[in-house]
């Protein structure tokens, strides 16, 4: 969001003074009505931008917690230049055709890749509309699959699942972490700490400037450019309500927006968080960079538990010697297929993911259909042959609910709900197992 113009205080720009320091590149320069500046215009600009540190004999340090922004910069994850546009006349059209697209609605959308492209249909959420579009629109502008083009960066050499070979040779990050109890507390003071220096305002007059207009005309979009900050979108009620509204009434809209700005600004922390654990410490492979991590709970020990550290593993990653600290590693890295699709009956959902899809069989709502339809099962019938006065075997039960089926689809297949079963076991033999 710092790309934008405008919403300074809200996006945590860096100020003037910090600026000052060291040459600072990619503040401040998209006009904030501009909607269509994507992650490939990020990568493009970005990318030119440190070729031209290097060649002025500097090392660039990339910031932030875009960590998406920084895949494209670190690996090759995106379409190359050539394939993404033919040339600069073509590029509103482009994104013209994708808006449109996600306008559709997700089973639309869904069907139509389905059609075009089942790979990556098989992969996609139904209501992952914007990736669905954005797959759509590469096979309509290039006439190729959208899953060819990724499969081929995947197959280059040093490439893995997740995308491309790595950019740069030995890179390093460093993850500044802290245990979430303080986190979150840094992040509510970080609010309070906004309001004083001026966000009502802030966010009033760029109201007043750039929004007012799209929500009388009803082509206000929360989901794209810089109306999508955190920051913005919460204060919404409170920034449009009647010139009538009591004082009152104004006052709890604000400290509503207040809460909620707190609450997504926490909810993104552990999203960030849970990107870094997933796409870098536990992506399968060897093309991966080393990750240190940095404890920045207690900021009164920066010098030695950050600064400090820091420098020292720099210092010796420059002169191709070995850090004395081992970067971060997850153990099992990999093991868990993030692309398998899954379909539960019960619950008529679509799981896309291993990890997602265990975590949805221990759910309370697919507990609760397993419940329901244990209860609206008919009692089975005595056999026909049972010998008269002989008692039935009892049939196995449990008291954990039943599974639902685990595999990876191939394109346009479907599965049922259950444990697959082992070779000459049936399904009323089998004990159903208790997550």
């Amino acid at each position: 969001m710092k790309v934008y113009r405008g919403l300074d205080i809200i996006t945590n720009k860096v100020t003037a003074e910090e600026r000052a320091q060291c040459s600072h590149h990619m503040i401040g320069f998209v006009d904030p009505l501009v909607s269509s500046y994507t992650v490939v215009d990020f990568r493009n600009k970005a990318l030119a931008l440190i070729e031209d540190v290097y060649s002025r004999e500097k090392l660039p340090i990339i910031v932030g917690g875009t960590n998406y922004y920084i895949e494209s910069l670190l690996w090759r994850v995106l379409l190359d230049e050539g394939q993404e546009n033919e040339g600069e006349g073509k590029k509103g059209g482009s994104l013209d055709r994708k808006a449109e697209l996600e306008k559709l609605g997700g089973a639309e959308l869904h069907r139509r890749l389905t059609e075009v492209d089942p790979e990556m249909a098989s992969v996609l959420h139904p209501h992952d509309t914007r990736k669905i579009a954005r797959s759509l629109q590469v096979h309509a502008e290039t006439g190729v699959p959208h899953s060819h083009w990724l499969e081929e960066q995947r197959g280059q050499e040093g490439g893995d699942v997740l995308g491309g070979p790595l950019r740069y040779p030995d890179p390093c990050i460093f993850w500044l972490h802290a245990d979430m109890e303080s986190i979150d507390e840094r992040l509510d003071r970080r609010v309070d700490e906004m309001l004083l220096t001026g966000l009502i305002d802030e966010l009033r007059d760029f109201h007043l400037r750039f929004n007012q207009q799209k929500i009388q005309d009803q082509s206000q979009d929360y989901q794209h450019g810089i109306f999508q900050s955190i920051g913005f979108k919460e204060f919404h009620e409170y920034l449009t309500c009647p010139d009538e509204t009591t004082q009152e009434v104004r006052e709890t809209l604000r400290n509503q927006g207040v809460e909620n700005l707190k609450m997504a600004t926490r909810r993104y922390a552990r999203k960030q968080n849970k990107w870094v654990r997933n796409r870098f410490l536990k992506r399968p492979g060897d093309n991966v960079p080393a990750v240190y991590g940095l404890d920045v709970t207690d900021v009164s020990q920066w010098e030695e538990t950050v600064l400090s550290p820091a420098l020292l593993i720099l210092d010796r990653l420059t002169k191709g010697e070995r850090p004395s600290v081992e970067p971060m590693r997850v153990e099992g890295a990999g093991k868990r297929n993030k692309r398998s699709r899954h379909t539960c009956e019960l619950c008529d959902k679509v799981i896309i993911g291993d990890l997602e899809w265990t975590a949805h069989l221990k759910s309370k709502k697919h507990h609760y259909h397993v419940r329901k339809r244990r209860k609206s099962e008919p009692e089975p019938e005595p056999a026909s042959d049972q010998p008269q006065g002989t008692t039935p075997p009892p049939t196995p039960t449990t008291d954990g609910p039943t599974l639902a089926n685990s595999t990876t689809l191939a394109p346009g297949s479907a599965e049922a709900c259950g444990e697959p079963e082992s070779p000459g076991t049936s399904s009323t033999e089998k004990e159903a197992p208790v997550l």
